[in-house]
């Protein structure tokens, strides 16, 4: 069954110019179609956020495949779009679509959004007048660029993380498990108008803190330790992404100088954010501002990331990088340090890339907290 998406009101570049140029994108790709399986991908293209899809971007046409429980949903959300409710599984539906052309096509599709067994069903039901090529990211490539209306919706969303780190300050103290503070920030990102948080809250104190990606547990807050929490919240499918180190008691002259490292590796890195600039420079500035305070081997990651519907995609602020930053992009940038037996400190802001620069658009103080 077929039918056209009946939503009008358009936001942001709007889908159809989004498809436009994914189909710009057709003849570098030496490709017929698109077959678009990564399910934000198919939200930036057509509105559609349900969890089982598919798009078919053609010169001409897209098609939205889904299933009969997105009937109703499809319809109120789908753009520049026709709805297909398959009837006998969504590979089905577009193996039978694309076999009723009698030409030869190639159709570019992610390899990375498609599991061996998905791809064999394909393969099979389109038979040898089909080529499958690599989509070399090209949706996500268009997706690294935000628009005017993504970026005041990440600006509301690194201003509602903000807010909340702000509010649950008073409740980091001793005694408070991490799971319990962990609980109060997603809760009061649904209070403030968020529809989750971007990822699990991680909050880790003490030694653990040097876990990078730490899980909260039930372990109690203690004097004298830092606690490293990371947060991010989303608002209308876009995420933030803040990490704040705080000390409970006053720290010593040891742990306050690896937090000013840090933070000066931060600012260093943000100097480094410009259009035309290599991801992996900025990645460099870091490590440079911590090789000079001897802390560059405590440095475990990458410098940060892209940002949007997903809290981590293009481009990779890492190790030479050769990704040219452009205007428009939203990366994090957040360094950090983790001593084992010590702790961690990890300092993050979401970052816009302006004409001449960058601009903050998480506000949460980076002040060296002793609560």
């Amino acid at each position: 069954m077929a039918e056209r998406g009946t939503r009008k009101e358009s936001s942001r570049s709007g889908p159809e110019e989004r498809q436009g140029r994914l189909r710009l994108s057709l003849s570098s790709l030496g490709a017929d179609a698109v077959l678009v399986s990564h399910l934000p991908n198919i939200l930036y293209l057509c509105g559609f956020s349900g969890s089982a899809g598919l798009l078919l971007v053609e010169p001409s046409k897209s098609t939205l495949f889904t299933d009969s429980r997105y009937t109703f949903q499809a319809r109120d959300e789908v753009d520049g779009a026709g709805i297909h409710i398959a009837k006998k599984g969504l590979l089905r539906a577009v193996v039978e679509t694309l076999k009723k052309g009698r030409a030869r096509r190639r159709i570019a599709f992610s390899a990375a959004h498609m599991t061996v067994a998905e791809k064999q069903v394909l393969e099979a039901g389109a038979g040898p007048r089909i080529r499958w090529v690599s989509d070399q990211n090209c949706v996500e490539k268009l997706r690294a660029v935000k628009d005017a209306g993504e970026l005041a919706t990440m600006r509301e969303a690194a201003l509602l993380i903000s807010r909340v780190f702000d509010q649950t300050l008073r409740m980091i103290k001793p005694g408070v498990a991490e799971l319990d503070l962990a609980a109060e920030i997603e809760h009061a990102i649904k209070r403030g108008g968020g529809s989750g948080p971007s990822f699990d809250t991680i909050v880790a104190s003490g030694p653990r803190s040097a876990w990078a990606h730490a899980r909260p547990t039930s372990k109690p807050l203690r004097k004298s330790e830092l606690v490293v929490l990371d947060q991010g919240a989303i608002i209308r499918g876009y995420c933030s992404d803040m990490t704040r180190t705080v000390h409970l008691g006053r720290a010593s002259a040891r742990v306050t100088g690896l937090y000013n490292a840090v933070l000066d590796a931060q600012q260093a890195a943000k100097d480094a954010v410009r259009p035309g600039a290599k991801a992996g420079d900025v990645d460099g500035a870091a490590r440079a501002a911590l090789k000079s305070c001897k802390l560059a081997r405590y440095f475990t990651h990458s410098t940060g990331h892209g940002l949007g519907l997903e809290v981590h995609e293009m481009p990779r602020l890492g190790k030479g990088d050769e990704t040219l930053l452009r205007e428009g992009m939203v990366v994090t940038v957040e360094p950090g340090v983790y001593l084992e037996g010590v702790g961690g400190i990890r300092i993050e802001d979401d970052v816009v890339v302006t004409a001449s620069g960058c601009a903050n658009l998480t506000t949460a103080t980076r002040e060296f907290l002793e609560l």
